[in-house]
């Protein structure tokens, strides 16, 4: 799968159910993973929208320009090349898989992701591959405003000290020495970014089924959010 483009038109949501798979809910409770084993579960293709919001930040970045110069901000925006290739992110035909997750690209992205420029152009990328349907898509905001018309949307959850011990787990098995209070303090201070935007901020869709994954393996999940699928008439 790969598909390019900067700023493109917006494409109207037809009135069915479109075969995608919406996935929203707080950092930390593992929606892209989780994201991927049910795309590959079902042999549907997964849309990394948070890859496409880390390499903006990193285009920003890159650019030394701040949110608060308009012109500047705009300009960047008109010209962002991004594609996505068999889970590789690529800003102007570089790969930066690796650079956007680096800890300035990380410190950016939250206020990036919250801003209504930067969201209007990516939304538009992200509904006109959506379009095509049979993706599994996880974020903030996919199920409430980028796919509204999704056939099944779930809203992951997990308590913060769950969320944190795994995040903590993950930094460990990378080699790091992480501090668990601080970890759990990070993820606190994005639960209250990301709830409070004013651009899109997180909350559960009307039409959509919480499932508090605190206390479930990943395999559990994936069983959980796959069988719900399948139950759709």
């Amino acid at each position: 799968m790969e598909w390019r483009g900067a700023a493109v038109q917006n494409v109207g949501m037809t009135a069915a159910a479109l075969p995608l798979i919406a996935i929203d809910g707080p950092s930390g409770v593992g929606k892209s993973t989780t994201a991927k084993r049910v795309a590959a579960r079902l042999g549907w293709q997964y849309l990394d929208t948070g890859a496409m919001y880390r390499a903006a930040a990193l285009a920003l970045h890159r650019a030394g320009v701040d949110l608060t110069e308009r012109a500047a901000l705009e300009s960047v925006l008109a010209r962002l090349d991004l594609s996505l290739n068999e889970g590789r992110t690529y800003l102007a035909g570089e790969d930066v898989s690796e650079a956007i997750r680096g800890q300035e690209v990380t410190r950016l992205v939250t206020p990036v992701s919250a801003d209504a420029r930067v969201r209007e152009v990516l939304v538009d990328q992200q509904r006109r591959i959506g379009d095509r349907g049979r993706w599994v898509v996880d974020g903030r905001d996919i199920g409430t405003v980028v796919f509204t018309r999704a056939c099944c949307k779930v809203f992951l959850t997990a308590s913060p000290e769950a969320r944190a011990q795994r995040r903590y787990r993950e930094l460990q098995a990378k080699g790091q020495s992480p501090d668990f209070e601080a970890v759990l303090a990070d993820l606190q201070r994005r639960d209250l970014a990301d709830s409070t935007r004013a651009a899109s901020p997180l909350r559960k869709a009307e039409d959509a089924t919480e499932l508090d994954s605190s206390d479930m393996s990943l395999d559990q999940v994936v069983d959980w959010i796959v069988a719900r699928h399948q139950a759709h008439p």
